[in-house]
Order: structure tokens, then sequence, then C-alpha cells
């Protein structure tokens, strides 16, 4: 799970320690609390490509740098803001990931394909996030405009829907990111 769109920005910037957060935003301090003590709402959603007949055609899967230097690939994913619709959410989340004009193409009611409980005790489900226990809402989200990476993100990789979940791509993806990812492909009719 990423938190790249959130105040304090991200793990990976301290540039905000003097700034004020923007309403609706809990400052580090805020957010760390809340986070030992209640489970906290997410999205996920997984970028796609669809070909005239709406079948699942690529899947874009973002490369990140954790704070440890090691290289991985993630889904898009961010906190849900305090009086903020889940539709808003995920279109927040896909514009900071994916840039101004991925154009996602998000029903009016979006219907979640899984929700995925992220624990900080691993093992409890595939999930596993060591700041919090999370609950996310996890979205097929096709995409037609022009994506590029944004914030943190080094490249956006589109791949298949079979080479996104072999195993040499899953092992790239932490915290069970790749689980969901072929729970999606299942759910879209790639995965047997």
């Amino acid at each position: 799970m990423t938190d790249t769109a959130d105040f304090p920005p991200d793990d990976f910037d301290d540039s905000y320690r003097h700034e004020t957060p923007p309403a609706g935003w809990l400052s580090r301090e805020e957010i760390a609390a809340a986070r030992a003590q209640l489970p906290i709402v997410y999205v996920d959603a997984v970028p796609v490509r669809v070909d005239d007949s709406g079948d699942v055609v690529a899947v874009g899967l973002l490369l990140r740098v954790t704070p440890e230097g090691q290289m991985t690939r993630a889904l898009v994913s961010g906190r849900v803001m305090y009086h903020e619709r889940i539709r808003d959410a995920l279109l927040r989340h896909i514009e900071k990931d994916l840039g101004p004009v991925a154009l996602p193409q998000i029903p009016a009611s979006p219907q979640p394909f899984t929700v995925a409980e992220y624990f900080p005790t691993p093992g409890i489900t595939p999930y596993h996030d060591p700041r919090q226990h999370a609950v996310s809402l996890a979205y097929v989200v096709p995409v037609t405009g022009d994506c590029q990476p944004q914030q943190h993100a080094l490249d956006l990789a589109w791949l298949t829907p079979e080479q996104a979940c072999e195993d040499t791509v899953q092992v790239e993806m932490h915290g069970g990111q790749g689980a969901l990812l072929r729970q999606a492909m299942a759910h879209v009719g790639r995965l047997a």
C-alpha cells in the first residue's frame, strides 16, 4: 500500500515537516496514532487497458524504490479521506499516480472485486502492511488516456495479464499486492 498522496506526502519525503497539513489531512503524529488504534480505509486500483470488446489486454504496474533502495512493482493505492466518496478517492489516486490525463473509466457506483484486509502482523491474510491494519476496497479500472508515472514512481509498465501474473513480476510486488493482482485478473477472466 502506498500513501504518496497523503499528508505527510509519503514515507520518502520530509519536505513537509514545516508545513501545516491541508484541511482533511492528518499530521504525521495524528496518522500514526490513528493507525495504532483503528483500521484505515484504502482503495487499491488495478489500472488496465481494454480492447473494443472490453477484454483486458494490459495491466499497468508502477515501479517504485523503497526507502531501503529496493525496486518494487505496485498498484495504485491510497487512503480515503474523511468525507470523500470512494469514487472520488479512486479518481484522486489514479490521477496522482498515473497523471491528470489517464482518463479512468469509473462507473457512478463502483463495486469492488474484493476487499483486502492488510494487517501489521504477517500471515493473518495474504495482505501485510507493517504500519497498520487497513481495509482496502479493490477495483479494476480501465484507463483510456495517456498515463505517465507521477510522484515517486519511476516508471509505469504495461504488461499483458499473463506477464503481470508471472512469478518473476509477482516477487517484485510487496504486501500482498501480487495476490491482489492475481485476484483481479481472475475476476476479469484472464487467469484460471
